[in-house]
């Protein structure tokens, strides 16, 4: 028995998109993955990678963006995507922001 196991975890994709990532990520132990359904595992990983997005540049400003991105360009796709996320949570949030006005926008 063990060692189908043992060929199935190298095998099959579930160890590494879902069963790893939710133990590393949610600190969830083996025996929890076992007794829960897969379709409740795979909404919890779904949640935990828009979690990570939604995160993943709380602290920087639009400027230090710009200054990173002379460097690494591609930084600005993950700012990009960071926004739009922020943007869909803050509104299904009822968060509200004041609209920039054309002064601010040109500091």
């Amino acid at each position: 028995m063990a060692k189908i196991f043992v060929e199935w975890m190298k095998e099959a994709i579930e160890p590494v998109y879902l069963y790893i990532p939710l133990m590393k990520g949610l600190g969830m132990s083996w025996e929890t993955l076992k007794n829960t359904p897969r379709w409740e595992l795979e909404g919890i990983l779904y949640a935990l990678s828009e979690y990570n997005v939604l995160h993943s540049m709380d602290g920087y400003t639009d400027k230090q963006i710009s200054q990173i991105a002379k460097d690494s360009p591609e930084i600005r796709s993950q700012w990009n995507a960071y926004q739009e996320k922020k943007a869909k949570y803050d509104e299904r949030a009822g968060v509200t922001r004041k609209p920039q006005s054309f002064k601010d926008l040109i500091k």
